[in-house]
């Protein structure tokens, strides 16, 4: 299938075999310089070989992807089973370059950059990281420094496969640090975030903290306060939060309320304390937050309909990077995550995956859906 110089395809099959077989079949005519390719687990083992055999099909010499749990394109989305979406662009000449894997460093990077684009910046990126990696929230802001926006888009693979194995790719399948592919202003891109938790309650202030663990908000125990703005049903329940209420921690600078959602680890009913998956500092500001089908819906609608009216017409084609913890567990099993989107926006080339973490500006969030289109 294709839209204005973009092709994509898709497939589910029980035979690992088969699911490239289909997609290539799909796409053996499609022309273009880019590839974007998601697959799930089971054919993460044989990402090379798969890489291998798009590039002699296709002729695409360019690829950028991720391994995860979960795939999606234009009005499906598939989850554990063998499963790939690809898409194949046909960008101007010299408008993106696939960059190699960065692991600790973006030495060798700023060398490829300067001879790419010489002392001028790219505008932005769009990423693929490797979970495992404990700096990969530094090399994301580092990496979005040295572009003229500021901005990235993407997300973390969500393989459960060992330390070390091939999750991401880089032109060819790597490990351990962060991928993807930068853009010039040659290519038009559009980009939107909604979040999948809704807040509860006021803002609320840090008095007492120690690393990711809450000691008091406002002057009072961290526990009591939560207690009070998740409700007396929750409260009187504690054992049911777990999946359901969040901490909200506000971005910065941010002038649309944004926030960064992170889990809530622990709570210490002896010492009313709180542990969060996130590290804190006395003087931060919190917000609890809700995992809610109806706001998450209501949100995505939203972002669409804001992207839409940045449209001039039709996008081109997208890639779409939501959190595991969102898709058929949030909206159902009927891929109505993703058929949102068409809905809003029209069928047009779509792929994507469910991330481990997504990538929207320079932070990594959670529980969020980024959707990228290029137009």
């Amino acid at each position: 299938m294709q839209s204005n110089a973009f092709y994509y395809a898709h497939a589910c099959a029980d035979d690992e075999r088969q699911v490239i077989d289909r997609v290539l079949s799909e796409l053996k005519t499609a022309t273009g310089n880019l590839g974007f390719l998601y697959v799930t687990e089971p054919l993460g083992a044989q990402l090379e070989d798969i890489l291998d055999q798009c590039r002699t099909v296709t002729g695409v010499e360019h690829w950028v992807g991720a391994v995860s749990s979960g795939v999606c394109a234009t009005g499906v989305e598939y989850y554990e089973r063998p499963a790939a979406a690809m898409m194949i662009a046909d960008l101007p000449a010299n408008s993106f370059r696939v960059f190699s894997n960065i692991i600790n460093t973006l030495k060798p990077y700023d060398a490829e950059q300067q001879q790419w684009l010489g002392n001028a910046l790219p505008y932005m990126g769009l990423v693929h990281g490797d979970p495992s990696n404990p700096t990969i929230e530094e090399l994301i802001k580092q990496l979005a420094a040295r572009t003229a926006t500021g901005f990235l888009v993407g997300g973390l693979a969500s393989s459960d496969a060992a330390p070390g194995c091939a999750c991401v790719i880089s032109e060819s399948a790597v490990s351990g640090g962060l991928t993807g592919v930068l853009f010039t202003e040659a290519v038009g891109i559009r980009t939107g975030l909604t979040q999948g938790c809704s807040p509860i309650g006021p803002v609320r202030h840090i008095t007492d903290a120690q690393r990711n663990v809450l000691i008091q908000l406002d002057g009072r125990p961290a526990l009591e306060v939560f207690k009070e703005d998740i409700g007396s049903e929750l409260a009187n329940d504690l054992e049911r939060v777990a999946g359901t209420i969040f901490v909200g921690l506000p971005v910065m600078g941010s002038d649309t309320g944004d926030y960064l959602v992170r889990n809530l680890i622990g709570l210490d009913l002896t010492n009313q304390l709180l542990a969060i998956g996130e590290l804190v500092e006395k003087g931060q500001d919190i917000r609890f937050c809700r995992r809610d089908t109806t706001s998450a819906r209501d949100d995505l609608i939203r972002m669409l309909h804001h992207l839409k009216g940045r449209l001039d017409g039709p996008p081109r084609g997208g890639v779409y990077i939501s959190c595991l913890g969102r898709g058929a567990s949030l909206f159902g099993d009927d891929a109505g995550e993703i058929r949102h989107i068409s809905e809003e926006l029209g069928e047009f080339p779509l792929v994507g995956f469910y991330a481990n973490g997504e990538i929207f500006q320079d932070r990594l969030y959670g529980y969020t859906g980024i959707l990228t289109l290029f137009i």
